[in-house]
Parts: C-alpha cells; sequence; structure tokens
C-alpha cells in the first residue's frame, strides 16, 4: 500500500474551502493508503508566535481535523514536534541543500517582501523541513498545492541527492497527488480568488451561524444584470459556484432561473446561500467543541498518532544515520 502524506500549518482555523477541497478527498483516501496527516507546528515557528497561542493553535487544528472526519483508527494524526526523527532528519538534509536553491524559492522571495523585518533561517530552510516532512517516512504521494510545487521538487532533489551522495537507496521520490477532478475548488466572498485563511474571505467551519450569514451578506456583489442569459461577472459566479456546492440542485437551478430573467435579488440568494452553508458547518462545528473540550480524547489521539508516526521515522532515520556513518560508541 502507497504512502501519504500532508500537513496543515497550526494557525489559524479550517475552512469551506479546506473542508470540501482536499479535506474531504484526504477522508476518502484513508481507506486506499497508508496516511499521515500532521499539524505542522514547526512551520508557524517562522512567523514567532506566542507560546500560548502556539499551543493553543496545535489544539484547535486538532479538534477540527477529527471533527471534519479524520479517522484515528485508519491514519496517524500527529503533532509534528512530537516527532524529533524529522527535526534531526531537517539538520541532515540541510548539509546537502544549497544557499543559492534556497534562495531561488517563489515561497522565500514573496516571504522577503512580505515580512522584510523578520526574514529568517527558518524562512530559507522551509522547504528543507517539509522535505524532512515527507522523506521521514518515505511517502510516495503529497497532495500539493500549485504554491507548494517548488516544495515538492526540492524534497525530490533531496532524496535523489542523498541517495547518490551516500550510495543508498534511502528515499524514494514522492510525487504530487492530484485529485484532479475530485478536488473542487472553493472560491472565497471577496469577488475573486481562492477562499484562504489570510486573504479575509473565507467561512471557517469553527463560525457560529451569526458569523456566517453576516459574512455572506457582505459577498460582493453587482447591480444585477440588465439582459436576459448574460454572462456573470466573476464576483457573482463565485457565489453560485458556493451554491452550487452546499445547496441542492432544484435550488441552483431556481437561482440560476432568476438571475438569466434579470429578476434575482441577491438579498434573498446570499440568505439561501448562508442558510445552507450552516446545514453543513455547524453540526461539525458542535463536534469541534465537544472535541476540543475532550483533553483526554486528544491526549490520546496525539499519543497513538506520534507512536505509528515515529515507529515509521525511526525505521527511516536508522537506514540514514548507517548511510551517512553516524555510528554510536
Amino acid at each position: 500500500m502507497e504512502t501519504v502524506l500532508s500537513g496543515i500549518r497550526s494557525t489559524g482555523h479550517l475552512h469551506l474551502g479546506n473542508y470540501f477541497g482536499a479535506l474531504r478527498n484526504y477522508i476518502k483516501m484513508q481507506d486506499e493508503y497508508n496516511c499521515y496527516f500532521f499539524i505542522a507546528d514547526l512551520h508557524s515557528l517562522t512567523t514567532h508566535p506566542h507560546p500560548a497561542d502556539f499551543h493553543a493553535g496545535v489544539r484547535t487544528i486538532l479538534a477540527e481535523y477529527l471533527a471534519a472526519g479524520l479517522d484515528p483508527d485508519k491514519s496517524a494524526l500527529f503533532v509534528q514536534s512530537d516527532i524529533p526523527e524529522v527535526s534531526e532528519l531537517y539538520v541532515l538534509l540541510n548539509m546537502i541543500a544549497y544557499k543559492g536553491e534556497l534562495e531561488r524559492t517563489a515561497s522565500f522571495k514573496d516571504k522577503v517582501r512580505k515580512q522584510e523585518d523578520n526574514v529568517n533561517a527558518g524562512l530559507l530552510t522551509y522547504p528543507v523541513l517539509m522535505a524532512s516532512d515527507i522523506l521521514i517516512h518515505r511517502a510516495n504521494k503529497v497532495p500539493v498545492g500549485k504554491d507548494q510545487e517548488q516544495h515538492l521538487e526540492i524534497a525530490r532533489v533531496l532524496a535523489r541527492r542523498f541517495n547518490k551522495l551516500y550510495g543508498a537507496d534511502v528515499f524514494p521520490e514522492p510525487q504530487a497527488f492530484n485529485f484532479g477532478s475530485d478536488l473542487i475548488k472553493v472560491p472565497g466572498l471577496d469577488g475573486s480568488g481562492k477562499m484562504g485563511k489570510s486573504e479575509g474571505n473565507g467561512i471557517f467551519l469553527y463560525d457560529d451561524e451569526k458569523s456566517i450569514h453576516k459574512k455572506v451578506m457582505k459577498a460582493v456583489t453587482d447591480s444585477g444584470p440588465t439582459e436576459p442569459n448574460s454572462k456573470m461577472p466573476e464576483s457573482i459566479e463565485n457565489i453560485f459556484t458556493l451554491l452550487k456546492i452546499v445547496s441542492t440542485p432544484d435550488t441552483v437551478a431556481h437561482f440560476t432561473e432568476v438571475y438569466n430573467n434579470c429578476s434575482i435579488r441577491y438579498g434573498d440568494l446570499k440568505k439561501q446561500l448562508a442558510t445552507d452553508i450552516c446545514k453543513h458547518t455547524l453540526p461539525i462545528r458542535e463536534r469541534i467543541e465537544e472535541i476540543y473540550n475532550d483533553s483526554d480524547y486528544l491526549r490520546k489521539v496525539a499519543k497513538a498518532g506520534c507512536e505509528k508516526a515515529r515507529e515509521s521515522a525511526q525505521a527511516t532515520l536508522k537506514e540514514v544515520r548507517a548511510a551517512v556513518g553516524i555510528k554510536s560508541f
């Protein structure tokens, strides 16, 4: 059975884009692959979160993962910092990663522009830590978005370089997991682009009913169509895309018809959209609160995931150390 690995940063909350996008595919994958899902708390340290926020973020994401449907009995669900082998491999891979190739990554250039007062070494070597996350479990497939493809290529480069340098066949070259038509792209509420954590255009699984209605009612619209069957502007098309994801076909058909005959009332459209989003998210929100407050259950899940992940990581690191020539007296 092939191994699949995926991670998410431990900041913020899961939003509709996460849930209807990759996350629902992850849930299906649990029965078909050897899955490792981790909370990437070490990666978030590049932005220097407050210690209290740091742990709270990990707890929140773990609860949301579980509430959304990831099954700890089927997959290894763990916290990155609980796996010390990841950090050791990160050190070893840094020795064969070169400054020039890391400086050329688009993500590093972007971070330098956005946070020029905090260009730390962790930002530069971020792709190496990501490679360590992947290679420590010898993952065959990694679900990645367009913004992460360059990082995955660096993981492949480091795998090849290590194997060649030390004359060992330790690491497979991980490939991008392409969901193809199964991956739903969820737009944001700001009229363009995809839904995201940092763009301020998202609806989160933890949002309450009032917050969801308020956000949806603020979604960007126009003055309405003036000619029958006219092409929708992007902002309106995005609202209809969300409607198709969360609403019944007859609801979508109704609002499509009134748009095409120029009698649409955007207020009615948004109210219906908010109501249908709530049908999906509010039951998950209840589960999030229940799981978040169950410290014993969270501890049990994290411990079980850690044990499975460490078993895999230790087996890999044993081969890595032998290849490098690291031996204990």
